[in-house]
């Protein structure tokens, strides 16, 4: 009988709710009730193009109202908007360009070391439809051509060996198929070409 009584205590005191108190200028921990947080502001740490450690900002260049920066742990991260959007740095978003309060009077286009910068305007595949990601053929090599990422990031861009850059198909192909580039690997050994090595 004794033990039942002790049981009954222990399931009353139990069944109440026990509430940990509240501490002035401490953050309750929400599993632990006697543990507390104590948080304080600080100082953004700003590193070059993020001014903050994490988060998504408007590119210091005034005129590049189509790019930003995402920053991870102060790292920045160059990032394109899609094509005809602008960086809302309200929003953190890219967004259409009436819907954004900056003033971008002559966007600066992304330029490779060669020069070459993506043209403006639709390019039409063989199918008739606009390309998402143009490719143009390299003024002095066959073999290279460029890429355009959604038809404004400029990227350099190789044929395999043994092929060149066909501009009629946006494809590498057969030297014989491209006009100007049939003699292109003439006395160059290519993997088709070469060899095997005698043991």
């Amino acid at each position: 009988m004794r033990s039942l009584i002790i049981f009954a205590a222990c399931a009353f005191v139990s069944a109440q709710d026990f509430n940990c108190p509240d501490k002035s200028g401490f953050y309750a921990d929400p599993y632990q009730c006697d543990l507390y947080y104590r948080c304080s502001k600080e100082e953004p740490k700003p590193s070059k193009g993020c001014p903050r450690q994490n988060g998504y900002f408007k590119h210091p260049d005034p005129q590049a109202c189509d790019k930003f920066y995402y920053c991870a742990e102060g790292v920045p991260n160059e990032l394109p908007c899609p094509p005809g959007l602008y960086f809302d740095e309200e929003t953190s978003n890219c967004d259409w360009k009436d819907s954004v309060a900056r003033t971008c009077d002559q966007i600066t286009k992304d330029v490779l070391d060669d020069g070459f910068t993506c043209p403006d305007g639709d390019v039409m595949g063989p199918n008739g439809r606009a390309l998402p990601h143009p490719t143009f053929p390299h003024p002095e090599d066959c073999q290279k051509f460029y890429i355009c990422r959604n038809g404004v990031q400029p990227q350099k861009g190789s044929c395999p060996s043994g092929k060149v850059y066909n501009e009629d198909t946006f494809m590498c192909d057969e030297p014989e198929k491209v006009q100007g580039c049939e003699n292109y690997y003439e006395g160059q050994p290519t993997e088709k070409n070469k060899l095997p090595k005698k043991a």
